[in-house]
């Protein structure tokens, strides 16, 4: 039988897989995260016809003659390279700006993917479409350890921020220098137990002959007392009291004519409050924004590298697996070892180049369509033989 008619089989089959990988692209044109792969092609084994011979003194050499007996798939390559940004604005939805993989857990599998659409479950976990659970590391008091175990990644809107004690308190504006002697001034600056317990601190201003003296009383009766004097409407004594642990501070305070506007500026305690909504900064970690004005790190997402990603296996779902070649994953934060940023509210599209892709629809029909006619010639040519019989 002629070996045309196995070399035009062959080229159907590899063709048909070009096909094959080329539509699957085309079809993956608006997957999230999705990366395009290529049919990679080369000869089969030759069959020896006439062996090379070296040059001899009255002869020349000969070059060896071979005979193909078709082509196959060497292999199907895929294309990492990244995609558009699509901005969304949904803060759940995260984008890779370089060569990490974001982690992702079914039970004890671990999957890598690109595709950064996650939604939170009713356990306040970020999962990904098919189930899969987003990694990363906890927060313990605000602060990450990216060296320990990787975890789901959760964000439960029981999440609370604890209370803060008030341990300092500030004033700022102005007393007016021509008061008269006896005038008072009151300001109620409202504190904070450990507990998150409100409480108010009075602040009572009598102005005298030399200035004005401030009396404080906490509500657990706790007392304290100090003088303020101005020379030209600058401060010139301390400025500061205690009063039951918090320090007072007056250092802000002036003393010109006609002005009163003497004000309460800040104290740095906080009820405990729970969280309202939260933030994604490009190192990875998610900040949590609390109803007491906090905000705390509450953990990180990890991020996974490979030596050789086009060693990766795909396993459905935008997700890819481990192998062999392709290396252990290492893990780490984005901005760390190339692993790229994150940004919030964006998506990476498809990197299908849809020209490309066409493109390569009409080369392998066009080879598919010479293979075929390799396998009609070969046919018409044992007709041929067949017809030297009559």
């Amino acid at each position: 039988m002629l070996r045309s008619l196995y070399s035009g089989i062959s080229g159907l089959r590899a063709h048909q897989t070009m096909l094959d990988v080329t539509g699957n692209n085309i079809a993956n044109v608006n997957t999230t995260g999705y990366k395009t792969s290529s049919a990679q092609f080369q000869d089969t084994l030759s069959q020896m016809t006439q062996g090379a011979a070296g040059p001899q003194q009255d002869v020349g050499g000969s070059n060896p003659a071979q005979v193909g007996l078709g082509v196959r798939v060497a292999g199907v390559s895929t294309n990492f390279g990244q995609g558009s940004s699509q901005s969304t604005g949904r803060g759940t939805d995260l984008m890779i700006s370089g060569e990490g993989f974001f982690v992702t857990g079914k039970g004890t599998q671990q999957y890598y993917t690109r595709a950064g659409n996650f939604q939170m479950d009713a356990a306040g976990r970020l999962v990904s479409p098919d189930g899969g659970i987003l990694q990363g590391w906890k927060a313990t008091g605000g602060v990450v350890n990216t060296g320990g175990a990787t975890g789901p990644i959760t964000l439960s809107p029981d999440t609370t921020a604890p209370a803060v004690a008030t341990t300092t308190a500030t004033l700022g504006g102005n007393l007016p220098s021509d008061a008269a002697v006896g005038t008072s001034v009151e300001r109620q600056v409202k504190v904070f137990d450990a507990n998150g317990a409100e409480r108010s601190l009075t602040l009572t201003f009598s102005r005298s002959a030399t200035g004005w003296n401030v009396a404080g009383a906490d509500a657990n009766g706790a007392t304290g007392a100090s003088t303020l004097t101005f020379a030209n409407g600058a401060l010139t004594s301390a400025g500061t009291m205690t009063v039951g642990g918090i320090t007072v501070n007056m250092g802000a305070v002036t003393g010109f004519a006609q002005l009163n506007t003497l004000a309460v500026t800040g104290q740095n305690g906080a009820e405990a409050g729970e969280l309202d909504s939260f933030t994604l900064a490009g190192d990875g970690s998610l900040i949590g924004s609390f109803s007491n004005g906090a905000k705390e790190v509450l953990a990180r997402v990890a991020l996974a590298r490979f030596t050789n990603p086009e060693g990766l296996e795909k396993a459905g779902g935008s997700t890819y697996v481990a192998t062999a070649n392709s290396g252990a994953a290492q893990l780490g934060g984005a901005g760390e070892g190339g692993l790229g940023s994150l940004t919030s509210g964006s998506l990476e599209m498809s990197n299908v180049d849809l020209s490309q892709e066409f493109t390569n629809l009409i080369v392998a029909q066009r080879g598919f369509q010479a293979n075929a006619r390799i396998i009609t010639t070969s046919d018409e040519v044992l007709q041929e033989l067949s017809n030297l019989k009559r």
